[in-house]
């Protein structure tokens, strides 16, 4: 039986709430995010966009570009109570529901609850119902696994419905640009633009050896991919043990000011991945992968919760201190991650791997 798959995603969520809420934001450009200098966006409205500014943009940088922007600070709890009744939706047509954040989740409709025949009639009722009932709008994707119907729910935003049925999933890979492969960063794209891969058609003429060779164990991935396949299943109500980031540096880094710099820098990313999933945990752990490829970790656990700069920052810094690095041990990596939530405070921390964003 071929499965049938939905993502849905909603559009720009936090500053959708925000303009539904009050009138006097519909139509214009807007942000949810620090007020700050230092301050950085979760999320910017369509009308934002327009002028270039962005999700994980810093604040003054938006404004820079919008002046007329208006930036709102996030109410996550108002957040966190709109994606129940998001869920609910769900709930009405499967409980196959894995959540990816508050405003994304995939679907398994395989056997739905209502007898609905296709996918594609499911993923227009929840679309409706959302708009109805909470007077937002959300993008679906539809196909028969979880990275065609990720990269369909993208692929005609906001508001759109994009199909990608078996019969035509190789052409449409094969068109598909090396940056939009689910899993491909930036880093990784200049290293398969440097070998020559710039779509999914170039990425299928490698073999999984040659694959794996230059990418290690994300070399699987990527060739599965390239040729449709993705056998993850939907795994329902999966809860969240961690949250994590970590940037792979151009050019090895050693002065104690540089790293101290990215520290500040992969902290906001932390900062925005965790208020955008509603996160909290007590645990936070440094990663330092060397020049060498050998690699560290380093933990420590608060009472209170790792949840802005004020409780990141110091602690990151504390535990770099603790790490060796020099000129003849150059760091390429760096990464931290918040684990142990609330009801976990005192399990024990597993660093999960965020590298391929999933």
């Amino acid at each position: 039986m071929v499965r049938k798959i939905i993502h849905i995603d909603m559009d720009s969520y936090f500053a959708s709430v925000e303009q539904r809420d009050d009138p006097s934001l519909r139509g214009k450009p807007c942000a949810v995010g620090g007020l700050s200098d230092r301050g950085v966006l979760s999320t910017a409205s369509y009308e934002a966009r327009k002028f270039g500014v962005h999700s994980a943009m810093s604040t003054r940088r938006a404004l820079e570009l919008c002046p007329e922007l208006i930036v709102i600070p996030g109410n996550h709890e108002k957040y966190k109570a709109v994606s129940r009744q998001i869920h609910e939706i769900f709930h009405e047509y499967t409980d196959i529901i894995e959540p990816i954040s508050l405003d994304e989740a995939f679907l398994d409709v395989t056997e739905s609850k209502d007898g609905c025949t296709t996918a594609t009639e499911i993923a227009c009722e929840i679309k409706r119902k959302i708009k109805e009932r909470l007077d937002l709008t959300a993008s679906a994707g539809v196909s028969y696994c979880k990275f065609l119907a990720k990269i369909a729910s993208d692929y005609d935003k906001p508001d759109g419905l994009y199909v990608i049925p078996p019969e035509r999933a190789l052409d449409f890979i094969d068109s598909l640009p090396i940056e939009k492969f689910w899993g491909v960063g930036s880093t990784t794209a200049r290293r398969m633009h440097q070998l020559g891969i710039n779509c999914g058609f170039q990425l299928r003429q490698w073999s999984l050896q040659g694959l794996t060779s230059e990418f290690g164990k994300a070399g699987r991935i990527y060739h599965d991919f390239a040729r449709g396949i993705d056998e993850r299943p939907v795994i329902a109500e999966r809860e969240r043990k961690s949250v994590g980031c970590e940037t792979t540096f151009e050019k090895d880094i050693y002065a104690r000011s540089a790293v101290i710099i990215e520290l500040y820098h992969i902290a906001e990313e932390l900062i925005r991945r965790l208020d955008k999933v509603a996160f909290e945990g007590y645990t936070l752990t440094l990663k330092v992968k060397y020049h060498d490829f050998t690699q560290i970790t380093r933990s420590h656990t608060e009472t209170v919760v790792f949840s802005d700069m004020k409780t990141i920052l110091p602690a990151a810094k504390k535990l770099m201190n603790g790490i060796v690095f020099n000129d003849e041990r150059r760091i390429r990596l760096l990464g931290l991650s918040v684990s142990n939530p609330r009801d976990e405070l005192h399990s024990r921390h597993n660093w999960v791997e965020q590298e391929l964003g999933f």
